[in-house]
């Protein structure tokens, strides 16, 4: 029997890959998304173009924030699942825009699970968090993973400290309202429709085009890289799984690379050098992530299948592809 899922930010990077993996699946998905211009908004509708001849499809265009989208949304039969990954996503922005961070992302947050507790009770909630609620937890030992009793009370940037104040809101909702919910987690996300502000993207972008590219600190920072099919796969199994009533799982991939590293492995499929101009760290920055999924593994039988060599080459021949489109685009103009 087909479910009803309802996706918050489902024109983005993570949620069109989990949009595609659904409808193959069978459900009817509902989208929320605001379409707006933190990049450039006609990069999301390419996300979802496909997805707008399904017959089992449905896009609401409005804000988290906006009680008259959320009615929309919520006016038609209730939800037997929503993952909410709506957000204003990036560490250094939030440096800059803190309030507009917390606005979004926490009051937007509070209004869809107000909704969600009046109008579909029963579904299971999956919060798209993040591994930067570790913050402070992060500078201890590049040698220890993060788990997820871990504490997450040191913050080092507003989006950081959103996604955590979300986890305490999904707790509460839980808690005073018997919300089913898990939070997951999620350890730097990549691969094809990746946001052209994350290094990956942008770093693929300036060496295929010869130019320079900024690097802060030593280049021995490490990310726990994580491939966005294996993530939605995560998620996925997240709607399923025996729920405790309230949950907190890690979604990476438990095999930290150094960031020099993913310069050469990028190099290596571009098949050209990097020109790298070195900068000092930037505030927000944490030194390493790195994932312990044996919860994972265990509650959600979670198992990363797509290798970081592997997830850069499929990047980087999707890359390849956007720019043969756009130079046909301009030759036929």
């Amino acid at each position: 029997m087909a479910r009803n899922i309802l996706v918050t930010g489902g024109a983005g990077f993570i949620g069109s890959h989990l949009i595609d993996k659904l409808l193959s699946m069978g459900d009817c998905v509902t989208v929320l998304d605001n379409f707006n211009d933190y990049y450039n908004p006609e990069k999301k509708r390419l996300n979802i173009q496909e997805h707008l001849k399904h017959p089992h499809y449905r896009i609401v265009e409005g804000d988290l924030r906006d009680d008259a989208s959320l009615q929309k949304v919520f006016s038609q039969d209730a939800f037997d699942g929503i993952v909410h990954l709506a957000a204003m996503a990036g560490v250094r922005p939030s440096l800059l825009q803190a309030a507009h961070y917390m606005d979004v992302n926490i009051n937007g947050t509070q209004k869809l699970l107000d909704r969600i507790a009046e109008y579909s009770p029963k579904a299971r909630l999956a919060f798209g968090s993040s591994s930067s609620v570790y913050g402070g937890r992060a500078g201890e030992s590049f040698k220890d993973s993060f788990i997820e009793t871990d504490r997450v009370d040191q913050p080092f940037s507003p989006y950081a400290a959103s996604k955590a104040a979300g986890e305490l809101l999904c707790y509460s909702a839980h808690h005073t309202n018997n919300l089913q919910v898990v939070c997951l987690r999620f350890f730097t996300v990549f691969g094809p429709r990746q946001r052209p502000d994350l290094a990956i993207h942008k770093f693929c972008k300036l060496i295929s085009n010869g130019q320079p590219i900024e690097v802060y600190g030593d280049g021995r920072t490490k990310r726990d890289y994580t491939f966005v099919g294996d993530i939605a796969d995560g998620i996925i199994s997240a709607l399923t799984y025996d729920l405790p009533g309230y949950d907190i799982i890690n979604l990476g991939r438990s095999e930290p690379v150094v960031l020099m590293d993913m310069i050469r492995c990028l190099e290596k499929h571009i098949g050209k050098t990097a020109e790298i101009v070195h900068l000092p760290m930037q505030t927000g920055d944490v030194p390493f992530t790195y994932a312990n999924i044996e919860k994972a593994r265990r509650v959600l039988n979670y198992e990363p299948k797509v290798t970081f060599d592997e997830g850069i080459k499929r990047f980087v021949e999707w890359h390849r592809s956007l720019s043969s489109a756009a130079q046909t685009v301009e030759l036929r103009a």
